[in-house]
């Protein structure tokens, strides 16, 4: 498992700054597990607590982005290839011959985002 680059970005400047989350949460008004789960980005921040956040590490704006749909891969990434393979075989979609929409659906209980990745399944090959 690998960490990703803006999360070991974060944590690398905590370190050299010697800060730790429960310093930073009391920095921005929040739980110092939530601001970890910022670092790891499982939660997202506001515009302004990303700004506090990276202000206090020393980091530029471009590692203020937190993105929320790393959590809906993270947890179905894994089940989803697992169905894959179930029903293709053994192979993955292609991510070269792809395409993504997003779509808002209304709905009475709240709007709803629809995704819709399409790719060529390619089965793995032995040799």
């Amino acid at each position: 498992m690998t960490t990703p680059e803006i999360t070991e970005t974060i944590l690398a400047a905590k370190g050299a700054k010697g800060v730790s989350f429960g310093a930073l949460g009391a920095l921005i008004g929040r739980d110092e597990v939530w601001v970890a789960a910022v670092a790891y980005r499982q939660a997202s921040a506001s515009t302004e607590e990303a700004e506090k956040l990276t202000a206090a590490l020393g980091l530029g704006p471009d590692v203020a982005e937190v993105y929320r749909f790393y959590e809906i891969m993270q947890v179905y990434g894994m089940p989803i290839k697992a169905i894959i393979h179930e029903r293709f075989g053994d192979g993955i979609m292609s991510a070269i011959d792809f395409t993504l929409a997003i779509d808002r659906e209304k709905d009475p209980k709240g709007d709803r985002v629809k995704i819709t990745m399409s790719g060529k399944f390619l089965p793995y090959k032995k040799w």
